[in-house]
């Protein structure tokens, strides 16, 4: 575009170009020498760029590396641009390329607890709150709850990640667009908005943007939120898969690997565990960027080189494992219906079943009864014949304990 504003020749742009498209397709990458770790700002970085494009498109030019004659990596390389506005525009660009990613691999999980739902819907078993017996509950409910949540999830960082779309490029080093030509800031984000087929607009206040981080971390917050409520349900999962023998074994996991290398024929939920430590790790991630996006000072923050190494961390991370965890794990749970229906009936939530039944005060007996001997509180109502085969078999139906619109008579509780 400085061509075409006649502000760099034929032969010095059609060199940068050139040399700026084969660092793009990775010829020239080993020649960024910068750590993440560096002086603020990605300084050190973006000459570290600008030199390297200035060295080869020399070297197209016919000159030595180092004969900046004709290509200055300040001048020409680094035209209407500074250090402050490329560094986060290019945090913003390589993370919404990315982005894709992760809403593929969200949308693996949200369909595959989907198909769980469906597959489940007709398993009754007992909820549990406060980690305690409760109400009747169909395991497709479970299951269906999760896919909800992970679609919130998803909507939350596609909100976030449109955030990320508006480019500071032009503002140059404090937001006043010293020494950019004005015609910058609209041509260069309907360039990159073309290159990448995602919308770009510029920045409606270069100001906000040059000083702020508060974009990097509204899209951290969405990934840390997808990354606490996804470890939760994998913590469900594998409480309920625990067992076989002394846990809940209400479903079972696909075993990928033996799970001991001291007990034989021991299975550990292997993907539920990597996946819980990954979702940790990007709650890590979170933590730094929330330190860094207070840590500006005056008309700059200077802390971006590590927010994207977290954040790219973090987006790269949960993309690959969730596509890993839906695939070897979710997709291959099987459900034991005996199992689900034995806890929904020795459960001493079947006393608030009960309870419009037979009444409060003998609905709370049975169940102390129950906890005292073992024994279920359906098979204590048919010993004291408080209901007929016929009445249970219309009280216990699945659908109408778990389907407010279908129930008759209930009770709240908390």
């Amino acid at each position: 575009m400085h061509r075409d504003l006649h502000l760099l020749t034929d032969e010095q742009s059609g060199a940068i170009i050139k040399a700026a498209d084969e660092m793009l397709a990775g010829k020239l990458l080993d020649q960024i020498a910068v750590d993440v770790y560096q002086a603020g700002a990605g300084t050190s970085t973006n000459m570290n760029v600008n030199e390297v494009i200035a060295n080869r498109a020399a070297e197209l030019m016919g000159l030595k590396r180092g004969d900046y004659s004709k290509v200055n990596p300040n001048d020409h390389v680094n035209m209407a641009q500074s250090t402050n506005d490329t560094y986060p525009a290019a945090i913003r660009i390589g993370l919404s390329l990315k982005f894709p990613d992760l809403l593929k691999s969200v949308d693996m999980i949200i369909a595959a607890l989907d198909k769980k739902a469906a597959e489940f819907d007709d398993v009754i078993k007992s909820a549990r709150t406060h980690l305690q017996d409760a109400v009747p509950i169909r395991l497709g409910q479970e299951f269906g709850g999760y896919a909800s949540i992970m679609r919130r999830c998803r909507e939350r960082l596609v909100e976030a990640e449109a955030g990320l779309r508006q480019l500071n490029l032009g503002a140059t080093a404090a937001g006043t667009g010293m020494n950019a030509h004005p015609e910058y800031r609209a041509r260069v984000a309907k360039e990159i908005s073309a290159r990448t087929e995602i919308a770009f607009k510029p920045a409606e206040n270069l100001f906000e943007v040059t000083q702020s981080l508060g974009d990097f971390l509204h899209f951290s917050s969405a990934l840390r939120l997808l990354a606490l409520e996804l470890g939760k349900i994998v913590s469900d999962i594998r409480y309920l898969s625990s067992g076989p023998r002394t846990g809940l074994q209400e479903i079972y996991l696909p075993a990928v690997q033996p799970g001991s290398s001291i007990m034989p024929g021991k299975v550990n939920p292997s993907m539920a565990e990597m996946m819980n430590q990954v979702c940790y790790q990007v709650v890590g991630f979170d933590q730094t960027v929330a330190y860094c996006a207070q840590a500006g000072q005056m008309d700059l923050n200077v802390m971006m080189p590590v927010v994207n190494y977290n954040l790219q961390q973090a987006l790269h991370i949960l993309s690959t494992s969730m596509e890993v965890f839906s695939k070897r794990c979710i997709e291959g749970i099987t459900v034991d219906r005996e199992r689900c229906r034995m806890y929904f009936e020795s459960s001493v939530g079947m006393a608030t079943i009960m309870n419009p039944y037979i009444g409060y005060a003998k609905a709370a007996d049975l169940a102390k009864a129950s906890v005292k001997t073992g024994r279920s509180i359906v098979d204590l109502i048919r010993e004291h014949k408080l209901l007929t085969e016929e009445q249970l078999k219309e009280i216990l139906d699945p659908r109408r304990l778990t389907e407010p619109d279908m129930q008759s008579a209930g009770a709240g509780g908390g």
